[in-house]
């Protein structure tokens, strides 16, 4: 095995020099891709129904050709679903991913070509591997096993032509090459189990036999399997199962509310943390520096990618950005053109550029998940940070949470309700409350305007639950698994008046 780690090493770094050009040449590389990608959409149905074939320019396409959302492409992708071809992308389409991303009832069926698979999300699973191997060169990850946490992976024929939906873990896991399958765990009967609970414990007891060097998934469900392994093993922490785990690659949510916790689960020295921004529409982003959280965008995955202004949302026309217009500190709204036939398609990730040579970013949020009951326009970047904060101030870890507005019967003033599930509360809860709130103060001077003298904004009302309580809501929805998330912010009271029930039985 040290020689198939070292060989293994050796081929992932070899990456590097290709990711190191389209930092050198960003603009040229998404030159590039934007007439591969024209080009190869000029005989489908959408490229006649704009004339791809007399586009010969940027502008000429931003004029034409209008930014969607699903819903404006969701006619399209029914037909695709139903067996028809060649209306989005030239290629075949024979997978779906459903995206569960949320607890909406509604779910979304994202097209998935096999060139997204082979030079998008393959692509950018590799990379991940390519950079963590680079940047810590002594590493063993290829001698153990690598434990894949994905979501529950229910793969449906949707038509006599074997069209397919499903999670996009399910589908990649379905595709991947016979040797990542030998080299991954568990084993894909279990993989791709649908049942979440029975998944669970058949996960723990089969990854717990493994030398597991590396973990992927979402922090708040890999934590659920980590915690199961405990149980059944009797160990008193995950290096006592897996002394060789060195490294966790995560994404779907933010790692903060979850270090604390996974620092206790792993109490290694060695352990490292490396963030990826994978979702079904494409993989965007790797963590490329081993000290910094900022995310690497990834610009030769056949992907264009263009940004609006989030402050210009709502505008009737408004200015889309190319990459080599967009500014640091600004938060945008993201808009790709993918090699999937998605066509200048709003994916609802809000993100913000940390550099600009090379391009990093973070994800600050969703276009729908914020609240702006009275113009405070607090993001979920905000929340995070001031959650960290709190807890910081106030030693305490936090499991889950959700927020949305509470309104005066006048409707006059209003006030933000949270609803947090601690692993380790504050002793002091009104203390707790009190930073939470100096905290948003000093990361949104909306927020802070609002809460002026209590003129509009009233002091924050939190609800400290149960543990267990998320993850009841969702198994009462129908919606465990590792795609599925809690929605942090919302403009509506949906959520919490879902919850507030339970919680008072």
């Amino acid at each position: 095995m040290p020689i198939l780690n070292a060989v293994m090493s050796w081929l992932m770094r070899k990456r590097i020099h290709q990711i190191e050009l389209f930092v050198k040449y960003p603009h040229e590389v998404q030159d590039e891709w934007f007439k591969r990608l024209i080009n190869a959409g000029r005989s489908t149905e959408w490229g006649r129904l704009y004339d791809y074939k007399s586009i010969n320019s940027y502008d000429e396409f931003a004029n034409r050709v209008p930014v969607s959302d699903y819903e404006q492409l969701k006619p399209f992708i029914d037909r695709l679903r139903a067996g028809e071809q060649n209306i989005l992308w030239p290629e075949e389409i024979k997978w779906f991913a459903k995206s569960s991303g949320t607890t909406s009832s509604k779910s979304k069926f994202i097209p998935v070509s096999n060139a997204s698979l082979e030079e998008c999300h393959f692509k950018g699973g590799k990379d991940m591997i390519s950079l963590y191997v680079n940047n810590f060169p002594d590493s063993e990850v290829f001698d153990g096993r690598g434990l894949v946490m994905g979501g529950s992976h229910s793969i449906t024929e949707v038509s006599t032509d074997s069209y397919y939906d499903g999670d996009l873990s399910a589908i990649l896991i379905q595709n991947l090459p016979f040797w990542v399958q030998f080299m991954k765990t568990p084993n894909l009967n279990i993989a791709l189990m649908d049942e979440w609970e029975a998944k669970i414990e058949m996960m723990a007891h089969e990854t717990m036999q493994h030398d597991v060097t590396s973990i992927a998934g979402v922090p708040s469900w890999t934590m659920v399997l980590l915690r199961k392994i405990l149980e059944i093993s009797g160990k008193e922490n995950i290096s006592e199962v897996w002394p060789r785990l060195e490294v966790f690659f995560h994404g779907g949510v933010s790692l903060d509310p979850y270090r604390e916790q996974l620092r206790q689960l792993i109490p290694s020295g060695k352990m490292h943390y490396m963030e990826t921004y994978n979702a079904s529409e494409g993989f965007f982003g790797i963590q490329d520096l081993s000290d910094r959280n900022e995310l690497l965008l990834m610009l030769d995955y056949g992907i264009f990618y263009e940004f609006i202004p989030v402050d210009a949302l709502q505008d009737e026309n408004p200015k889309v950005l190319r990459l080599s217009e967009v500014e640091k500190g600004v938060v945008y709204a993201m808009v790709i053109t993918t090699n999937a036939g998605l066509w200048r398609y709003l994916i609802g990730d809000t993100v913000i550029f940390t550099s600009l040579s090379p391009f990093r970013l973070k994800i600050t949020g969703r276009t729908k998940s914020y609240i702006n009951t009275f113009g405070e326009e607090l993001m979920v970047d905000n929340a995070e940070k001031a959650l960290s904060i709190a807890c910081s101030k106030c030693h305490a870890v936090i499991s889950d949470y959700t927020a949305g507005p509470h309104f005066s019967p006048d409707r006059q003033t209003a006030a933000h309700e949270w609803i947090i599930e601690f692993e380790k509360a504050p002793e002091n809860p009104d203390y707790f409350n009190e930073a939470f709130d100096n905290a948003l103060k000093s990361l949104n001077s909306d927020y802070e305007a609002k809460r002026y003298h209590n003129m509009v904004l009233m002091p924050p009302i939190i609800h400290a639950v149960p543990q267990g309580t998320f993850y009841n809501w969702l198994k009462m929805k129908g919606k465990l698994g590792g795609q599925n998330k809690v929605p942090r912010l919302s403009n509506d009271r949906i959520i919490l008046d879902e919850i507030l029930p339970i919680i008072k039985r």
